[in-house]
């Protein structure tokens, strides 16, 4: 069902129907191929950037939306209830794109943004390592200093769209201790750069997540973006707005996962009535409405912080942990609500809580975020 939601302007009512409109005609008609077959949706994400929707939080000046991130957060959600392996993508996307857009130069900006913000690059984001993934601080991979630029030698774990994105996030080793991490803006073709064949995923089957092994590839000095040692308060920038997207993601599936548990119920008819009239099952389709909502909710309020120029940090936790573990539950209750059907494949929604376990995990563990808004009470 279409949410009735609140946007700030009629030309926000006009992206979102835009993004409802190419959700409708271009994602869901190839969800299903895609994720049985485990195959990439090639030509999809130039679509989606000829329409405009990869830069939607970026200024116009570089070819982006200008967009509220409230806004990019709605269109973002609108996607994920269609193909929330394709969501993931774009806000990825997004995330990878925060970097150069905050912290890179003016020159840095005017080469390499607009063509991002385009689609025509696509990117990746490459912080966690195979034993670095929330400690971010412990990562080993290095970029020494050469007279040609930087050397990066190590490996990078956990890339969603890896070997496939144009352009990568990176971040490496240039000193020691949490300051002596650096970011870069590393092409995709790079020479010395190679990667592993795909993770076996539980879900999100068609956008590949690889391991990527920089062996001794060399970086021109002009792809560090920022200072030297400046790495982790980038990367960390970066994540507050990626975990975002990902409490939108979540909450698209979650949505997704009610309505097809609320139509099913119509249908579905037990004892001489529909199953949604009994009221054991209508009080389980109310805590999974009440859930998908406040999911909503607080992407949302965290968003409006962002918009207005407020700390949000606390806020985009909160967010990822309460829209993260909404997904999860309410897409077990939709398997519940279909009972037999809901563990098949003839249904949605057993892919639907496939894809939702990793929600919980990446962008920060939900344990990760508990320890982010701990400690934000404990500073007061």
């Amino acid at each position: 069902m279409a949410v009735d939601r609140l946007l700030p302007t009629e030309e926000a009512r006009d992206l979102l129907a835009l993004a409802r409109d190419i959700a409708d005609k271009e994602l869901a008609p190839r969800v299903e191929e895609h994720e049985r077959a485990e195959t990439y949706p090639e030509g999809l994400f130039a679509t989606l950037g000829d329409a405009g929707l990869l830069g939607l939080p970026y200024g116009e000046e570089h070819g982006g939306g200008a967009q509220p991130y409230e806004v990019y957060l709605q269109v973002l959600e609108e996607l994920a209830a269609r193909w929330a392996a394709v969501a993931v993508a774009v806000s990825v996307h997004g995330l990878s794109c925060h970097p150069l857009a905050i912290f890179g130069t003016a020159q840095q900006r005017d080469t390499w943004l607009p063509r991002m913000l385009a689609g025509e690059l696509v990117g990746g984001y490459s912080l966690s390592e195979p034993q670095s993934g929330s400690d971010a601080a412990a990562l080993t991979c290095r970029a020494e200093k050469v007279p040609e630029g930087y050397r990066i030698t190590g490996t990078k774990a956990w890339i969603t769209h890896g070997g496939r994105a144009d352009f990568y996030a990176l971040f490496a080793r240039t000193g020691e201790g949490s300051r002596g991490v650096s970011c870069f803006l590393a092409p995709g073709a790079a020479q010395g750069l190679s990667f592993g064949r795909p993770e076996e995923k539980m879900g999100l089957h068609a956008i590949p997540t690889v391991t990527a092994n920089w062996d001794g590839a060399v970086l021109d000095a002009d792809r560090l973006i920022g200072a030297e040692g400046q790495g982790l308060p980038i990367a960390f920038s970066a994540l507050d707005s990626g975990r975002l997207g990902i409490a939108a993601v979540a909450t698209g599936l979650a949505q997704s996962a009610l309505d097809t548990a609320v139509d099913y119920a119509h249908e579905r008819r037990t004892f001489g009535k529909k199953i949604i009239d009994h009221q054991g099952l209508g009080f389980l389709l109310a805590d999974m409405a009440a859930a998908v909502d406040a999911a909503r909710a607080t992407y949302l309020d965290a968003a409006r912080r962002r918009d207005a120029g407020r700390d949000y940090s606390r806020q985009a936790s909160v967010a990822k942990l309460i829209a993260t573990d909404a997904a999860m539950k309410v897409t077990t209750d939709a398997v519940q609500v279909l009972g037999g059907n809901g563990y098949t494949r003839d249904f949605p929604v057993e892919r639907y809580m496939r894809e939702a376990k990793i929600m919980q995990i990446f962008e920060g563990t939900n344990q990760i975020q508990r320890l982010v808004i701990a400690r934000s009470l404990v500073r007061g």
